[in-house]
């Protein structure tokens, strides 16, 4: 007869392991491909906050030439939200497109001329010619 001498004792696995261990590679690879997306888009965000933190907060000249708009979302029980995007051109054909808020959208005609503020892809603010409205 074997004794045993002191205890034996075994650590269970945790899902972590389990996962990686029994899941059919199809799932593994989705699981990793889903995870470089997340990682890739909070880089990507990251990179283009700081890059709008160092350019510098510029005003210029320019005439509003187009507006758009996007709508994601809406679909199932999930709500839609509009994002807002006015092209800016300079004298000089010099073409920036901002994303506005939803407030300044409907004031900015095709057309007007005015000032444009803005900091790397941030609209700062809009100052018609005339004087009369400040879009900020």
């Amino acid at each position: 007869m074997i004794e045993w001498i002191g205890s034996a004792t075994f650590a269970q696995p945790s899902a972590f392991e389990l996962f990686w261990h029994d899941t059919p590679i199809f799932f593994k690879i989705f699981a990793l491909v889903f995870l470089f997306i997340i990682i890739y888009a909070t880089f990507k965000g990251i990179k283009q906050w700081m890059v709008n933190n160092a350019s510098e907060l510029l005003t210029v000249s320019c005439t509003a030439v187009s507006k758009r708009f996007r709508v994601r979302g809406g679909s199932g029980d999930t709500s839609a939200s509009t994002d807002y995007y006015v092209t800016f051109e300079t004298p000089n054909g010099d073409r920036v497109e901002l994303e506005v808020p939803d407030r300044l959208y409907g004031l900015i005609v095709e057309g007007d001329r005015g000032e444009l503020t803005y900091q790397g892809t941030r609209f700062k603010g809009f100052e018609r010619e005339s004087g009369r409205d400040s879009m900020r």
